[in-house]
């Protein structure tokens, strides 16, 4: 594989119009634009810039977070209806917090008003003044950049939440002098950064490799054990998958706090699981290929995920491609750029290209780059011959004109032929094998030694009698190395040991 691969497969994204849409309809966004679009001077902010907590009651009515209480309510509504308004509040704290960190509220001067609040009980430690923030506008007058930015700023806002200390945590890192005792909590926020950043990077490639446009269900267990399980570990032990079980408990909790920002959707781990690993019941990890494996969780990635994960990996200098970056490039751009692309991306990225373009103008600059002697010529080629099929008879013109070409006259005779298109004149014999050698080449780069490869190797071998006599002496800078390949290819094991001598020949030939 040449080291200017990219690093990770294309993705396949909607329009940033539709990406836009997606980011104003998430619920945490949506959540945090209502309580901008409600907050004012009279909003009243503790010294952080967060909601005091009489006002989060006011927070959580105006997001439609309370239910009504029954008229008579038994002690039990009451508890239900408590832990309700609990999380009600909770959740517009949250939203809160979104708009506070990503300018769609402004608080100046916070903390301020402190001495002079006369310690009014609950106002007590509120100050600042509440405004309008400049990223409001932008929901109303703004571009799809715009708010895609913004929506980065609050994923930013999320991804730090789901990588802060759990609460029971923290509540045992409290000394006696109310401070919280970071040595005693065990927690370094750069190490659970860099897990969870693992994880959704795992996440993504296990999305863009099945074609990054249908939505993958991923279990939390395959997520976890990508991040703890060696590659080359046979039956996990039972620490390992101990610590299995401690990330994917960690992950449910992650998850659940990233699934309301838009990243992904999220089905949790089955609380009775829970309730029996705690008795000692059972494994948090599944055992067997029959258990339901979606009761330990289920992730997937949403489209708006897929691009919200690629820039986060792209500001980290990840090369994390997407289809259409090509669109407006030259043709030796494409031809490279989609080199080893899956089928279909590599398709969706040349539909593009060529939607740009007039036909017979796009059609002579693909041959033209397809030319070369350098070792991704073969491919490009390749590629070159499958984008002439999508312009289709519109290339013909440009196709003929390169008959004669010794690099291209066996491509446009072929392309000519599939096309059914009349008069196209025999090849002769030499371009001939030297396209059988440039079609190998281009084969062993694009895919290594495929079984489909094999059988292409016996077919051309069993069509020309006497193949490696003429085909050692095809001046062409692969040869020897495609004669290697044949040689460790053909079943048949003289016809294996006559390509091996005819690789040594060409490389006498060649002096290499």
């Amino acid at each position: 594989m040449s080291g200017d691969r990219p690093t990770l497969p294309p993705v396949r994204l909607p329009s940033d119009a539709e990406l836009a849409r997606d980011a104003l309809a998430v619920p945490l966004l949506t959540r945090a634009v209502r309580l901008a679009r409600w907050a004012g001077p009279e909003t009243r902010v503790g010294a952080g810039g967060e909601l005091v907590e009489e006002q989060l009651p006011a927070a959580a009515e105006v997001l439609g977070l309370v239910g009504t209480q029954s008229p008579e309510p038994t002690e039990s509504d009451e508890a239900l209806a408590a832990q309700a308004r609990a999380e009600a509040e909770a959740d517009a704290s949250e939203a809160w917090r979104v708009a506070v960190d990503t300018g769609l509220v402004e608080v100046e001067d916070p903390g301020q008003d402190e001495e002079t609040d006369g310690g009014g009980g609950g106002d007590s430690g509120a100050g600042g003044t509440v405004s309008a923030g400049a990223a409001l506008e932008l929901i109303a007058s703004g571009g799809p950049q715009d708010i895609l930015s913004l929506w980065l700023d609050a994923l930013d806002v999320v991804f730090a939440d789901a990588t802060a200390p759990v609460l029971e945590d923290l509540a045992g890192a409290i000394g006696d002098d109310g401070e919280i005792d970071l040595d005693a909590l065990d927690w370094d926020p750069e190490v659970e950064a860099e897990f969870l950043e693992g994880v959704l990077g795992n996440l993504y490639l296990l999305t863009v490799g099945e074609g990054g446009t249908d939505p993958v269900p991923v279990p939390l267990p395959v997520l976890a054990a990508s991040m703890i399980v060696p590659d080359d570990m046979g039956e996990p032990t039972d620490d390992v998958l101990e610590q299995v079980s401690e990330a994917m408990m960690r992950l449910d909790d992650q998850f659940a706090l990233l699934e309301p920002i838009g990243l992904v959707t999220y089905v949790p781990v089955d609380e009775a699981l829970m309730v029996e690993d705690a008795e000692g019941g059972s494994d948090a990890v599944p055992s067997g290929d029959d258990e339901d494996v979606s009761r330990y969780g289920v992730v997937t990635l949403t489209p708006l995920g897929l691009h919200g994960i690629r820039s986060r990996m792209r500001d980290a200098g990840v090369d994390a491609p997407a289809v259409g970056d090509l669109a407006e490039k030259g043709a030796d751009a494409l031809l490279d750029g989609v080199a080893h692309f899956p089928e279909p991306a590599a398709r969706a990225e040349t539909e593009q290209w060529l939607a740009r373009r007039e036909p017979a103008g796009a059609a002579r600059e693909l041959l033209l780059a397809a030319k070369g002697t350098d070792p991704g010529a073969p491919l490009r080629r390749l590629h070159c011959q499958q984008a002439l099929a999508l312009v289709g008879a519109e290339a013909e013109p440009a196709v003929r004109e390169v008959l004669d070409d010794r690099e291209l006259g066996g491509l446009a005779r072929v392309w000519l032929a599939e096309l059914g298109a009349a008069d196209v004149p025999p090849p002769p014999e030499s371009m001939i094998f030297w396209l059988a050698i440039d079609t190998i080449a281009a084969q062993l780069d694009a895919e290594g030694e495929p079984v489909e490869l094999q059988e292409l190797v016996e077919g051309l071998v069993g069509q020309h009698s006497g193949f490696f006599d003429a085909a050692w002496r095809v001046d062409h800078p692969a040869t020897a190395d495609v004669l290697e390949a044949m040689g460790r290819l053909h079943q048949d094991r003289k016809a294996a040991k006559d390509a091996r001598k005819a690789a040594f020949k060409a490389r006498s030939r060649s002096g290499g």
